[in-house]
């Protein structure tokens, strides 16, 4: 059977030294249902580690990016993707086991795009509150942790994502997605590594994204959010 036209589903994880997290996040995937369905593409944006070599072996495509940043990357995997539906997924997030039913399931609704709730692999309770509030349907609780789907159509014709953010790119897409058909937030969860939280103190780096969300909001350019996000975050 010829996989462009059996594809029904494109995985896009942008990476960047992720040799700790994306054979973790690949193989929870294999591990899915309906992976006949599905392809999945691995945009690197100039590993030093050993991503690659992993992603590899773990049976992704993997698509190398002259340009750095997710934004840029998700974009390039789209330029590779057959899949009716794009899904694009952070490579230290791991999506729910019935994903691909669900969002074919939605799409089978009407549903043009959209993404799951949030829950983060540690269960301090700051956390827990925090991922409560991405079940509502609100652009400010939108965040590419959350994971996103969304018709090759409609992504197309949004313009996708834009290639000159590399702060909120996720938040920027959403509220022109929203205008090309039905947004949806899916029950289950996505389960994100709670690391930055870890390495930066939790309420402080709730406090720096906090403070980015609100830059970014009034208007601060880019390039001083990404100057800022770098001095305040450890890594």
């Amino acid at each position: 059977m010829d996989n462009r036209q059996s594809t029904f589903l494109s995985i896009i994880i942008p990476t960047y030294n992720e040799a700790g997290q994306i054979v973790r996040t690949l193989n929870k995937i294999h591990a899915a249902n309906e992976t006949h369905h599905t392809e999945i593409i691995v945009v690197d944006g100039g590993s030093t580690d050993n991503t690659v070599a992993l992603a590899v072996a773990a049976r992704a495509i993997v698509v190398h990016s002259e340009q750095k940043g997710r934004a840029a990357q998700m974009n390039k995997g789209v330029a590779r993707a057959i899949g009716e539906m794009l899904y694009f997924l952070h490579a230290d997030s791991i999506p729910p086991i019935n994903f691909m039913h669900d969002i074919r399931a939605a799409h089978s609704q009407g549903v043009k795009s959209g993404c799951f709730r949030l829950a983060f692999d540690c269960h301090h309770w700051f956390l827990r509150a925090n991922a409560w509030f991405t079940r509502f349907d609100l652009n400010a609780f939108r965040f590419g942790d959350q994971s996103l789907f969304v018709t090759k159509a409609v992504f197309q014709k949004s313009g996708g994502f834009r290639d000159d953010l590399y702060i909120m790119e996720d938040q920027e897409i959403i509220h022109r997605l929203k205008k090309h058909g039905r947004f949806a937030v899916l029950n289950d969860s996505v389960v994100t590594s709670a690391r930055k939280y870890l390495e930066n103190g939790i309420y402080r780096m709730q406090g720096i994204f906090y403070a980015t969300w609100i830059l970014y909001y009034l208007g601060y350019p880019q390039a001083r959010l990404v100057k800022l996000h770098r001095k305040l975050v450890r890594r």
